[in-house]
């Protein structure tokens, strides 16, 4: 797909949306009401999968319907709206907003190689840096592993040529943030607080471990006997993972985005909009930072993002046109058997739950 085919189709979605009355989300999608009682397995939930602490947030009708924390903490202490989590890859979605929203405000351009202000010293002799984009970075195509730690060298490298296919990379997501810390003389931590966790008072969120934050109020991670894991928690900042934030803080943030606050429209519907399959013969696109699911059986379709570290399961699932959404996290390994009993509960949808 060209970039001119790709704005010219971006364009006239927005003109049909706005200029045919006579289409509506509501007619076209078939929601079910998220059932009063789908988060009440959870305590079970934790005790079979040895999860020591939960954090969930339900979203209902573009508000949030309902949070809980349960369990307790390392220290003995009951977990609560203030504990802290590290949610692994759920920082992805933030650090793809944060782009979005520069270029959004016209300050960089989705399409722009990205090579005027970063190359990695890996690269230099591989011309196909030229080829990275925002838009190849956040929709996973950039021929990268998931960290150049798996490469025998320890070096990065194409494993294909970008753009031409969806590979999982959290080196892509720190492409761009040396990309924008180079273009904007600012780092990541300052461009999110100035465009998104301050507007959206996230005050308990941060890339990275602080000294200033309370270890006492930490959700530690656990391995799947339920055995804490020691572990020295990453403080440097990271765009593809380890943002520290609370449930409260997280849910603003999907609020934001379920509600379209977050972009303008035109830029919501660029995000959105499918940019490779996943899965051949499937529902699973990549869009721009979220896995899109579409269409779906009732009509509508998702976005999604998961994120796994050791001892770390979390989860985000957003359905923008009924305006419903879920956020889990666990800080157990066994967090993705809860959170798949607790979707199942929460939505009747036979593609999150087959």
């Amino acid at each position: 797909m060209t970039l001119s085919f790709q704005k010219l189709i971006g364009f006239l979605t927005v003109i049909l949306i706005i200029f045919n009355p006579t289409v509506s989300w509501e007619q076209a999608i078939k929601p079910v009401e998220m059932p009063a009682d789908c988060l009440d397995s959870i305590p079970v939930l934790m005790k079979r999968y040895k999860i020591p602490v939960v954090a969930v947030s339900v979203l209902e009708n573009g508000k949030v319907k309902q949070t809980e924390v349960y369990g307790r903490l390392e220290n003995g202490k009951e977990a609560d709206a203030r504990t802290l989590f590290n949610v692994a890859s759920l920082t992805k979605p933030i650090t793809a907003i944060v782009a979005l929203k520069l270029i959004d405000a016209g300050q960089l351009d989705l399409d722009e190689p990205l090579d005027k202000y970063w190359v990695d010293p890996d690269l230099e002799q591989d011309l196909r840096y030229e080829k990275l984009t925002a838009r190849i970075i956040l929709s996973h195509q950039t021929g990268f592993p998931n960290w150049r730690s798996q490469n025998p060298d320890k070096k990065l490298a194409f494993m294909f040529d970008p753009g031409t296919k969806y590979s999982y990379s959290g080196e892509g997501f720190e492409y761009l943030r040396h990309a924008l810390e180079r273009k904007f003389n600012r780092p990541l931590q300052k461009l999110a607080d100035s465009v998104l966790f301050s507007p959206l008072q996230m005050k308990n969120t941060r890339y990275g471990w602080s000294q200033h934050l309370d270890s006492a109020r930490f959700a530690d991670p656990h391995n799947n006997k339920g055995e804490l894991i020691k572990m020295k928690k990453i403080t440097q900042t990271i765009a593809a993972d380890w943002l520290v934030t609370t449930i409260g803080d997280y849910t603003k943030f999907g609020l934001a985005v379920l509600d379209g606050t977050a972009l303008s429209p035109k830029m919501f519907i660029q995000m959105t909009t499918p940019q490779v399959k996943m899965k051949p013969g499937s529902v699973e696109n990549m869009g721009l930072g979220w896995e899109v699911m579409k269409p779906l059986e009732n009509g509508e379709y998702l976005l999604m993002h998961t994120g796994a570290d050791d001892g770390v399961k979390t989860l985000i699932i957003l359905l923008p046109q009924s305006k419903r959404g879920i956020i889990l996290f666990t800080n157990g390994n066994n967090g993705f058997d809860l959170v798949k009993n607790v979707i199942k509960s929460a939505f009747h949808l036979k593609e999150l739950t087959p």
